[in-house]
């Protein structure tokens, strides 16, 4: 082996572990504020609404600047733009910590600055660099072990959290989570892009304008960036409202950490197990597979009577189905237009999810309070689940005729 190829080795290796552990700390600070609600209910007088609407802000937030991220990655480097989406997560926490943290501020604070912060530590960005340093035969591999450290996290944060509310109150747990983001920004700056991209890429004159065109000139990633919009819908509703949802039909208030932390667990065999099938067989029929899947898990959750049972097999269930979407579709946009604007196109693909978590986030609370249930939340996802399964069935996964000549 070259001196050059040990050092390319290396250097992909560093950034697949560093990248995991910026992942780690950014998902697992925010998959749990819906554990907050009900002491922002109680200390801060949120409501519903208030709350859904935070939330969704923040995934409109983290969905728009993605794209903005993804683009300052690919020109001046992974470390750099993931340590400035770093220092916007952590203003957030800090002002939700130690105020101002009511009305419009707690919408700045949860919504605009954490959802910012999430745009370039959370997933997209951190997996678009590990993308670039793998060849296409590993890269969804690599891709899904981010992910599923990510998961990780997923599982030991509503542990901590619930334990920490219980004993500490929820202004120490949110100290101890900017603790946390700091460690994920020392991490971040060996997050580092490679110097050297794919060789039927290596000539290209395509800038980001002419790499947005023939993206959205493709039926294939058009239809990717509508499936996405549904991942979004589904995760932000669960991980938003299944807290309360769970505390209405009578379950103990452990029952939503338990879900939430099985939902972590799986996610993590779900994730590798994604990212493995899709080097071996089809992508778009592993993302039509778990869309349809998620849909019976969410049937069996609300239709069946409420028990610690049917908490367990929704978790397990779920979180199997959690982000084993994010290897196979981020590998499609890999393969169909090449990694030298990965972390833009995947970006975008990752707006529309966010727009369908703001849906899932605003519309879970609004329809609570309208209504006085979640019932007509869940019937949208369920249908959600089938236009999903469906829209994939067409993807075309064959790279674009400028790659395929190279």
């Amino acid at each position: 082996m070259s001196s050059e190829k040990f050092i390319q080795n290396n250097l992909a290796l560093t950034t697949l572990i560093c990248a995991s552990v910026v992942v780690l700390m950014s998902l697992s600070v925010r998959q749990v504020f819906g554990m907050f609600f009900i002491d922002f209910n109680n200390d801060l007088g949120i409501s519903n609404t208030e709350f859904g609407l935070a939330i969704g802000i923040q995934m409109l937030g983290w969905g728009l600047s993605g794209p903005i991220f993804g683009v300052l990655a690919d020109k001046y480097g992974g470390h750099k733009s993931i340590i400035l989406a770093f220092l916007f997560y952590i203003t957030g926490v800090y002002f939700l910590y130690a105020g101002p943290n009511t009305g419009i501020f707690f919408q700045i604070s949860l919504g605009v600055l954490i959802g910012i912060g999430c745009g370039g530590t959370a997933i997209s960005i951190p997996m678009s660099i590990v993308g670039k340093h793998f060849p296409l035969s590993n890269r969804t591999i690599a891709m899904s072990i981010v992910t599923a450290v990510g998961s990780f996290g997923y599982f030991l944060s509503p542990l901590f959290t619930n334990y920490s509310l219980q004993n500490n109150g929820w202004v120490s747990t949110l100290f101890y989570f900017i603790i946390f983001l700091f460690i994920g920004l020392l991490f971040a700056y060996f997050v580092r892009s490679p110097k050297l991209i794919e060789i039927n890429e290596a000539h290209s004159d395509q800038g980001s304008l002419d790499a947005l065109k023939e993206a959205f000139r493709n039926k294939s990633y058009i239809l990717l960036v509508s499936g996405f919009f549904v991942c979004g819908f589904h995760i932000t509703l669960v991980g938003t409202h299944v807290p309360k949802y769970v505390a209405d039909r009578g379950l103990d208030d452990w029952t939503a950490a338990m879900i939430l932390s099985l939902i972590g667990f799986f996610n993590i065999v779900g994730s590798l197990l994604s990212g493995y099938l899709s080097t071996k067989m089809s992508k778009k029929i592993i993302l039509s597979s778990i869309y349809f899947l998620r849909g019976v898990s969410i049937c069996l959750f609300i239709f069946l009577p409420p028990s610690t049972i049917s908490s367990i097999i929704f978790g397990a269930s779920f979180g199997f189905l959690w982000l084993s979407t994010v290897p196979a579709t981020s590998g499609i946009v890999a393969h169909i237009f090449g990694t030298k604007y990965l972390g833009l196109l995947y970006g975008l693909v990752f707006l529309s999810h966010q727009i369908g978590s703001f849906f899932g986030a605003y519309l879970g609370g609004l329809f609570y309070d309208i209504y006085g249930s979640y019932n007509y939340a869940w019937y949208l996802a369920i249908a959600l689940s089938v236009f999903a399964g469906l829209i994939h069935l067409p993807i075309k996964e064959q790279a674009i005729d400028r790659l395929q000549k190279a």
